[in-house]
């Protein structure tokens, strides 16, 4: 790999439907809105990123993100973007059952990678890119959007300013009705299990709290809208149980009838001894308890332009500038970072035990899977 720009990291993105997002992110400044905090207005979300390449099999949708991102070198070849010098960075957004392949080419090729949740779906990819990885020294961060937006950074720093005292109890859930998905990408009937596709939201969310979990114990089942589309259990339920004993749950419903007035569609309770918070999306909604009573923080018009592009409730331009800049910070200043490769892998054997105890209604113990993968 060529002497690293100090100061940047060039960024190649690997599939251009959901990684036209991060592109954008990367190459416009926040947009210019008199509602939006002034000082992030007009400024660029990630300093020490710069976006350099874009690649999909699919013309269409490198033409689509030409159009919004003119300046940068486009392929439909994976092997010549991962050829290219100036790209350190290789940013995954394509099918999960093509993350353990794309993973490890990127690897090979000397590249650093992050790679949108789920890192992959089956164990033998774990195994396949954990040795990858460690032969290689290529880092890796998940690209978990929900640690990287608003209100879950609040949350998060309070926790760690000790605000909550011990934790005691996690609830995450991730609820969204997915029928656009299945004729979006047909492939998420048939190609993978909504244990990994989205569960891995709130079991991350819940695992970045509890640290290691040794045993799970899960219930599935089958909405009408996964029967209609051929998939499998849709909804999910899973207690949690870490190393200390701590406990937690991850709750998914991808058939359901939104009523986000209700429910937003990813939340996160903690519960505290000193306290409780709760952070919300697509809300940008934050509430705890203080000494004086229960707070409420709601900076959406405040950051509307930072995570949205003034959209109420757009894609993720915050989150994934956000944690595109963390990893480069953390690459380029050899800083720790979190979810990394065995994080990742280790959040995957848990997923693995969420889709076998739903299956066969006994509880799962994480152990053996972590053998199996090298951990």
């Amino acid at each position: 790999m060529r002497e690293q720009n100090k100061q940047q990291l060039g960024v190649g993105v690997l599939g251009l439907h959901e990684g036209r997002t991060l592109l954008v992110a990367l190459t416009h400044p926040v947009p210019r809105d008199p509602a939006t905090d002034p000082h992030d207005i007009g400024r660029m979300r990630a300093p020490h990123v710069r976006a350099v390449a874009g690649c999909d099999v699919s013309e269409d949708k490198i033409n689509a993100a030409r159009v919004v991102c003119p300046d940068l070198y486009y392929t439909t070849r994976y092997e010549e973007m991962l050829a290219r010098d100036d790209v350190d960075i290789v940013c995954i957004y394509t099918p999960d059952h093509l993350h353990g392949q794309h993973i490890a080419q990127a690897f090979e090729a000397g590249k650093h990678v992050i790679c949108t949740k789920p890192l992959v779906n089956s164990l033998e990819d774990a195994r396949r890119i954990l040795e990858a990885g460690r032969r290689t020294g290529r880092k890796l961060l998940v690209g978990q959007s929900t640690r990287f937006f608003e209100p879950f950074q609040r949350q998060r720093k309070a926790f760690e300013r000790g605000e909550l005292g011990e934790l005691e109890f996690v609830d995450a859930h991730y609820i969204h009705r997915m029928d656009w998905f299945y004729e979006k990408s047909p492939w998420a009937a048939t190609s993978t299990d909504w244990a990994f596709l989205c569960m891995s939201h709130p079991v991350d969310l819940a695992r970045w709290y509890l640290g290691r979990i040794v045993e799970v114990h899960a219930l599935g089942y089958r909405s009408s809208l996964a029967e209609q589309y051929g998939a499998g259990f849709d909804i999910y339920s899973a207690n949690l149980r870490a190393a200390d004993g701590r406990i937690g749950r991850a709750m998914g419903h991808y058939g359901l009838h939104d009523l986000p007035t209700a429910r937003n569609a990813i939340e996160l309770m903690l519960y505290g001894s000193a306290g409780t918070s709760l952070a919300q999306y697509h809300d940008m909604r934050y509430v705890y308890t203080s000494p004086h009573g229960e707070v409420t923080e709601d900076p959406l018009y405040g950051k509307r332009a930072y995570y949205f592009n003034n959209e109420v409730h757009g894609m993720h331009y915050g989150e994934f500038a956000n944690y595109a800049e963390y990893f480069a910070v953390a690459l380029l200043e050899g800083r720790a970072y979190s979810p990394n490769l065995e994080e990742g892998v280790e959040t995957v054997c848990v997923l693995e035990a969420v889709r076998r105890s739903a299956r066969t209604g006994q509880p799962i113990h994480i152990e053996p899977l972590l053998r199996e993968v090298g951990l």
